[in-house]
Order: structure tokens, then C-alpha cells, then sequence
């Protein structure tokens, strides 16, 4: 497992605007999970943020002050940190600087 510097956490965004242009709670991310994906399935996440997601299910939660995330890397685009809070869906959300 991996931590990050503190990322700008969204939280129940509907798309990747959102995140953008939102402001957020500040804390690392422990990524707990990487997923490689094409670079038309992240857009396709992006998109649509609220989705129900299986593999997300029961994963997250916050770990020594740090998000427990599933990070989703894509070429040619930012890493995409999920914390589903146990959900299954993306509740929140960061990329990376």
C-alpha cells in the first residue's frame, strides 16, 4: 500500500467537473487498490461517478487519517483516487495534482 500527499477529496460528486471545480475535504489517500484501465473506460467513470460500481463495494474508509482508495490510472490522464466509504459507489473523490 501506497500513501499520497494530501489530494482534495469531493465528496458524492456526479462527474469529474465536479471534482475539478469543488472544494474538498485535504487528506492522503492510501491507495488499497490500483486498477490499470483504458483511457475510454476512466472517461467513462468520470462521467458518471454515482454508478453503481460492484467492485467498490466494501472497500474505503479512512485508515490513520488517511482515505483508503481504489486508484484508477488511465494513459494520458490524472490518476483518479476513490473512496467508497464501503459503498459501491464513488462517494468520493480526488486526482492526482
Amino acid at each position: 500500500m501506497q500513501t499520497t500527499q494530501p489530494l482534495k477529496f469531493v465528496r458524492k460528486p456526479a462527474n469529474l467537473d465536479d471534482v475539478r471545480g469543488e472544494k474538498g475535504d485535504s487528506r492522503p489517500a492510501l491507495v488499497i487498490e490500483t486498477r490499470q484501465i483504458t483511457a475510454a473506460e476512466y472517461d467513462a467513470i468520470g462521467r458518471s461517478l454515482l454508478a453503481t460500481r460492484p467492485w467498490l463495494a466494501g472497500k474505503g474508509g479512512i485508515e490513520g487519517g488517511a482515505a483508503r482508495c481504489v486508484a484508477l490510472e488511465a494513459p494520458d490522464r490524472a490518476t483518479m483516487y476513490i473512496n467508497p466509504e464501503g459503498s459501491d459507489y464513488a462517494r468520493y473523490v480526488a486526482l492526482a495534482a
